[in-house]
């Protein structure tokens, strides 16, 4: 089955034998965001055409933030956008990014372990998170790493949702995070990439 055959958590839930649960584990990290990213951001949500499609959002929407967190861990990780990402027959596609730690051999090489993956979905969390799921446990099962945590988000663009997946254990974060609170999302996704990196 592809990611994209995983229709809700529910379903991944059943088919891993996952333990689901929800509470807060995100604690904002508070990195200043460089004036010209706000700036040049805040013209592109004003002036722009940002949320027409999945293209669109990932493009101008949640690739600009992933990006701008990227630059503060680019000594460690690759950021891939639209990467085929293949376990088996039923966990296998193309997540729309996947934070990848860089591998010795080049930039050119995909390559584990993988530690988070993102999916954009515009205004479907329900199935973004089934999608989102089924990468983040291909990512674990691919790693082969026991205790090790794998981190997802699924975003329309102006709402952002996060996750972990640590063994059998799926905790989805109660809180949301709009764009629209720029400095306080990108806490967020900084904390992700700063958790992935301890993991190293």
């Amino acid at each position: 089955m592809a990611f994209t055959s995983y229709k809700h958590l529910e379903m991944l839930v059943k088919a891993f034998q996952l333990t689901y649960q929800e509470h807060d584990f995100i604690v904002e990290s508070h990195l200043p965001l460089n004036n010209y990213f706000k700036q040049r951001f805040q013209i592109i949500l004003r002036e722009g055409v940002v949320d027409n499609s999945e293209s669109a959002i990932c493009e101008n929407l949640i690739a600009p933030i992933l990006t701008e967190a990227w630059y503060n861990y680019k000594d460690n990780f690759l950021l891939w956008s639209h990467q085929t990402l293949i376990y088996d027959e039923d966990l296998s596609g193309i997540p729309d990014y996947i934070l990848a730690q860089k591998s010795p051999l080049g930039k050119i090489v995909f390559d584990k372990p993988f530690l988070a993956a993102m999916e954009a979905k515009k205004d479907d969390f329900t199935s973004g998170w089934g999608q989102c799921g089924a990468e983040m446990v291909a990512c674990q099962k691919i790693n082969q790493v026991e205790g090790q945590t794998i981190f997802g988000m699924v975003s329309n663009g102006k709402m952002w949702e996060f996750a972990k997946l640590t063994d059998n254990l799926f905790i989805k974060n109660i809180k949301s995070y709009r764009i629209s609170d720029l400095e306080e999302l990108f806490g967020a996704v900084h904390y992700i990439f700063q958790q992935c990196q301890l993991q190293l």
